[in-house]
Formats: C-alpha cells, sequence, structure tokens
C-alpha cells in the first residue's frame, strides 16, 4: 500500500515537472540533491518527508500532498463522475483581469477604493498578500464580494512578500503606479501561468516615457525614476505590442502624470476599459476609450474615495458556452458581456452553433453592454479556416483554447493557431488523454479532429489556467470518473467553479489525497 501510493506521488511530480519543461537534472539543482535521487522520487522508490514534499511542491508550483480539513476551501484536485446533460441558468462573474488592474491602480490613491463585485480568485489573493505586505489595509465587506482598500501615508516597499509576488504576472503592472511613489525601488520577477517566453520589455520601453529605467538583475527588476518624471509635458506613446498588461501600465503611470499623454496602438479590450472607467473615477481624463489611441490628462495628486464595479468576465462567458457545446446542453449564460464576445458567436455560428440572445443592459458600472445567452445543442462541422487570435475587437487569445474543446466536438479537423505563446498549443494534447484526436503541427499550431468520444481517465492539470479549465470540461462530457490533479491553477481564475457548474446539473467534487 505504502508503496502505491509512493508510485502515485511520483507519478504526480514527474507529470509536475515535464508540464514546467524541466529537466530531472535542473529540478535536483534546485532541490540541492542529485538527479539519481529525483529519478528515485519519480520511479516511487524513495521514503518523502512532509519537508522533501514541501520543497518539491514549492520548485515546480504543484502541491502533491495536503493536510488538513476537507471540503471545498483549499481542495487541490477534483472528482468528475461525467457524461450528465447540464440545464438552468449560470451568471457570469466580474471579470478576473479587470480585478488584477483595478488592484494595482488602487495604489494612484491616496484615499479609500471600494471595488464591488470583485472576483475572490486566487490570483487576487496573490495580490492581496502582496499588497499588505507593503502596508495596504484591505478588508472584505461582510456577506459580499466587495472589498475596500485603504493605502497607507507611505508604502512599505522593502518589506514586499517576494513568494506571493513571484506566483503571479501582475505584479508587472505596479511599475506604472509607483513610479510616481519613491525614486527607486525594487519589484521580484514576475511568474503565474506556464506559458513560455512572454517579454516585459514593451512595459519597460512604454514606461521610459515617464523616466521609469528598469534593470533586470538575478530574481528581480531595480527601478529608478528620473526627475524627467516630474515635467508636465505633453507626451505621445507608441506601444510596440498591443497588449493589455502594457497598455494598462502606461495607463496608470499616465494617471498621475499632470499633462496629456497619448498612447498609440493600445489595446482597447475588457479590463483596459474598465480600468479607464475607474481613472474617470479619479479624475483622470481619458479620451477615446474603446479605441486604439488614448489620450490621458494625469493628475499630480490622487486622494478621493471611490466605489467602482468591475463588468463581467468574457472568458468566463466563452468557458460556459464550451461547456454547454462539449456537454450537448441548453443552458442559459446570463450577464455576458456581447460588446467581446460577439467575434467568438460569429465564429460559432459558422460551425452551425444555435443560440439566442436576450435583449441588451448595462453592467453595474452602466457602460459594459451585457446579454443572456441560451445555448442550443446540435451538430457542428469544422470552420473552412484555421481559428486563430487577434487584438479586440479579433477573437481573444484567452478564448482560443475553448475553441479547441469545441473543434473536438464538430465534424472535421480544424487548426488552432496560437501565434502568442510557445507552450499553450501543446497543453491542448492533454485532451488527448480522455479521447481527444489532437495532433500539434509545432509550438504555436495544433489540429484538432472531431467529433470525439470522450472517456474518463486521471490527468495533471496544465499548468496554465484556460487549457486546464479545457480538460475540466472535456472531463464533463466523458461518461464515467475522471480525476483532474492539482487544478490551483484553475482556482487563480475561476470562483467556485465545481460549485457553480454543479447547480447546472454537474457532477464535480473537490478532494484532497489526505
Amino acid at each position: 500500500m505504502a508503496e502505491d501510493y509512493l508510485v502515485r506521488i511520483g507519478g504526480l511530480i514527474r507529470d509536475a515537472r515535464q508540464n514546467k519543461g524541466m529537466s530531472q537534472a535542473e529540478l535536483a539543482t534546485l532541490l540541492g540533491t542529485s538527479q539519481s535521487a529525483v529519478t528515485r522520487f519519480e520511479a516511487g522508490k524513495q521514503n518523502l518527508t512532509l519537508d522533501s514534499l514541501a520543497r518539491i511542491s514549492e520548485a515546480l508550483d504543484a502541491e502533491f500532498v495536503a493536510l488538513g480539513k476537507s471540503g471545498v476551501e483549499g481542495a487541490v484536485h477534483l472528482r468528475i463522475d461525467g457524461g450528465r446533460q447540464l440545464s438552468g441558468e449560470i451568471d457570469v462573474k466580474t471579470s478576473k483581469n479587470a480585478a488584477v488592474a483595478l488592484l494595482c491602480a488602487s495604489l494612484l490613491n491616496k484615499g479609500t477604493t471600494t471595488l464591488r463585485s470583485l472576483a475572490r480568485i486566487e490570483e487576487v489573493n496573490r495580490i492581496l498578500e502582496v499588497l499588505n505586505s507593503i502596508g495596504v489595509v484591505t478588508e472584505w465587506l461582510p456577506d459580499s464580494n466587495d472589498l475596500k482598500i485603504t493605502p497607507p501615508p507611505v508604502l512599505d516597499l522593502a518589506a514586499m512578500d517576494e513568494e506571493a509576488a513571484r506566483r503571479t504576472r501582475t505584479v508587472i503592472m505596479f511599475l506604472g503606479p509607483l513610479l510616481h511613489e519613491t525614486p527607486s525601488f525594487q519589484l521580484p520577477y514576475a511568474g503565474g501561468c506556464n506559458l513560455g517566453t512572454r517579454t516585459v520589455e514593451p512595459h519597460l520601453a512604454s514606461l521610459k516615457h515617464f523616466g521609469l529605467d528598469v534593470i533586470a538583475h538575478q530574481g528581480h527588476y531595480e527601478a529608478t525614476v528620473t526627475e524627467e518624471n516630474a515635467e508636465a509635458a505633453d507626451r505621445a506613446i507608441v506601444l510596440t505590442e498591443r497588449g493589455d498588461t502594457v497598455t494598462e501600465n502606461a495607463l496608470m503611470a499616465a494617471a498621475r502624470h499632470p499633462g496629456w499623454t497619448t498612447i498609440r496602438n493600445a489595446s482597447s479590450n475588457y479590463m483596459v476599459q474598465d480600468l479607464c472607467f475607474f481613472l474617470e473615477l479619479l479624475g483622470v481624463k481619458v479620451k477615446g476609450i474603446g479605441t486604439t489611441t488614448l489620450k490621458v490628462k494625469g493628475v499630480s495628486e490622487i486622494n478621493v474615495d471611490v466605489e467602482y464595479s468591475p463588468s463581467e468576465d468574457p472568458i468566463e462567458a466563452m468557458s460556459l458556452i464550451a461547456a454547454a457545446v462539449v456537454t450537448g446542453s441548453e443552458i442559459t449564460i446570463r450577464r455576458s458581456p456581447i460588446e467581446f464576445l460577439e467575434i467568438e458567436l460569429a465564429t460559432l455560428e459558422q460551425m452551425g452553433m444555435k443560440y439566442t440572445l436576450s435583449e441588451e443592459y448595462h453592467a453595474a458600472n452602466g457602460k459594459t453592454r451585457l446579454v443572456d445567452i441560451t445555448t442550443h445543442p446540435g451538430p457542428l462541422k469544422a470552420p473552412a479556416d484555421k481559428i486563430h487570435p487577434l487584438p479586440f475587437p479579433g477573437l481573444n487569445i484567452d478564448n482560443l483554447p475553448f475553441f479547441a474543446l469545441i473543434a473536438a466536438c464538430a465534424e472535421g479537423t480544424t487548426t488552432i493557431h496560437d501565434w502568442v505563446y510557445e507552450n499553450r498549443a501543446i497543453y491542448l494534447l492533454e485532451l488527448n488523454k480522455i479521447g481527444g484526436q489532437a495532433t500539434l503541427l509545432d509550438p504555436h499550431r495544433v489540429q484538432i479532429t472531431g467529433p470525439t468520444r470522450w472517456r474518463a481517465n486521471e490527468v495533471a492539470c496544465p499548468p496554465a489556467l484556460r487549457p486546464g479549465v479545457v480538460v475540466l470540461l472535456a472531463m464533463l462530457a466523458a461518461p464515467g470518473v475522471s480525476f483532474l490533479r492539482n487544478v490551483y491553477v484553475i482556482n487563480r481564475g475561476y470562483e467556485d467553479l465545481a460549485e457553480r457548474l454543479n447547480a447546472l446539473g454537474a457532477d464535480v467534487r473537490p478532494f484532497r489525497d489526505i
């Protein structure tokens, strides 16, 4: 029995290491041990103490054994009894990516910021840990998802929680607000999903216009601000990448620059629009919201008590559409931000999907257009052209993995082209473990052939948020009991996903090994 347990743990260690793209020798170096010891771990031929398991978990950013109370909170794995149709209605939660941008933007404000109906997810928790460590007081208001944020008179950047900061890429968006606070500071290297190389150069290039100079050292960024930032002259910035976080960083830098800043080749995506609406409440003038040219008139000091409600998450809405397709179900997905789903729905129409939309209404921010989407099951066919993402208003890069799942339900072969990330297409091959027919053409392109006869299996969750959810949703359609291991990455971006799917008729149960 003990040997079987060690073999199972060893297999999980091996899968997590391989998903990280790490060799046994590289893991051995991180652990301060030999490659032969790692070989014994993975073969289940080495007794493991809780201390050694903790060190391996930290090195691979994966939890293999969890001690503590059972139940939903903090669960590590999911048990899915699949093959069930879904039915009913479900509300889309507010946006993960808007939440993280707004938390960073709260650093611009010396007053109290209250964010309404915020997503209570692991990504938010990590940012709150970082904010708390530098002196920001955060409080979840009773019986709600409303968060009150109160800054200290002076931020204690030297006390930053580096472990929490390294587990999220969001920390890079501290650069824009913090350059107004201090002439020099350090930030840990950013982490988050394992999706391949994502250069921070576009961030640094845009912020140089505000006097920020950043040098990368071992494990951290060293940031210094020159006197150039004090000048109130108007300036124009051309972003070399129309990225969401790059645009957000430039916006936050411009928010407290007293002159006009023109940002060209800006992202006009949903989280950027939410940030713009929030900045307007802080007294910042923003022209061109929803376009690729933003004009920002900042204010040197911001000290206001403000409340804001971020809009709903189009990526979660797309996840729920994919859940309906893969299970052949009719469900109503309420509060879907239609402006950021129109290309996706048009693509689905070309594949033969049927759906109906309600009349439009507004999100709590008074700006974002929402609809209720009702899906209607029916046969799908592969599209004639490849499916690929583009900056908004094109198909969202984060929605692309869900089209791999949908393509697996369609008659014919679909090419999915993920030109942004080196690794994410590779993770879609995990669908093959539950019956899919996915073929990798190169690190950016995968072909999916359908329709698929899904089968239950035990799979380690890919270390990337959207591919992890894709595997989970496929398991909903696989008759029998499947196990999805180490789902922390899913909890980074989705709140109570198992419980909400169960309310539609799924059977997804979180559990721990011990």
